[in-house]
């Protein structure tokens, strides 16, 4: 076998396992990415809102322990938010590019979205530790009536906690699967239907 006849051969294999996606298919893949790039942004612009009004009430907030204590929450927030933003930023670059031409291009669209699933669901999971010392603030600078026994502070403290932390994982599946993971089964199930 001579060079000519390997190198044949080799872009024949090449070209069996990365078969062309057709224009029709292209353009059911479009409708998906783009609903996925809508919702990004939308919830990008949310989250800046959210920000902006949460440090303006910050700034009414009295005595100045309190307002420093929520302004520095707000803060860490703020940094635990750009670092997961600049990920689903580069997510929305990758998708806001044509769409894939091929059958590999394709399935690393569908592994960059699930990944960036993961990172949806650990962003919602980093705000436990917030919502703990939120609690905590609230418990500290609430005037009570009367004086909170320690059994009241720990029972209002964990349930207020577990029942946080059953609602955020709650709101961010709903969230993902209603703004995101529907058009993701879309585009995974044109990948199934490449792969037949």
């Amino acid at each position: 076998m001579n060079i000519d006849e390997l190198k044949n051969t080799w872009n024949e294999d090449i070209m069996e396992e990365t078969p062309e996606i057709s224009i029709e298919q292209r353009n059911k893949l479009n409708l998906p990415l783009e609903k996925i790039r809508k919702n990004m942004r939308v919830e990008f612009w949310w989250v800046i809102g959210i920000f902006v009004f949460a440090f303006l009430v910050c700034s009414v907030c009295r005595p100045f322990k309190l307002q420093l204590y929520i302004t520095v929450l707000i803060a860490s927030m703020l940094i635990v938010t750009v670092f997961f933003f600049s990920k689903f930023f580069k997510l929305y670059n990758d998708i806001s590019n044509p769409a894939p031409k091929t059958y590999d291009s394709l399935k690393d669209l569908v592994m960059q979205l699930n990944l960036n699933k993961q990172y949806y669901l650990s962003y919602y999971i980093s705000f436990a530790p917030f919502l703990v010392c939120e609690i905590l603030i609230v418990l500290e600078f609430i005037p009570w009536p009367k004086p909170l026994s320690e059994l009241k502070i720990a029972v209002i403290l964990i349930g207020s906690v577990i029942g946080g932390l059953f609602l955020l994982y709650l709101a961010g599946k709903f969230w993902f699967h209603r703004y995101y993971g529907r058009y993701m089964q879309h585009i995974e199930n044109l990948l199934e239907e490449l792969k037949r």
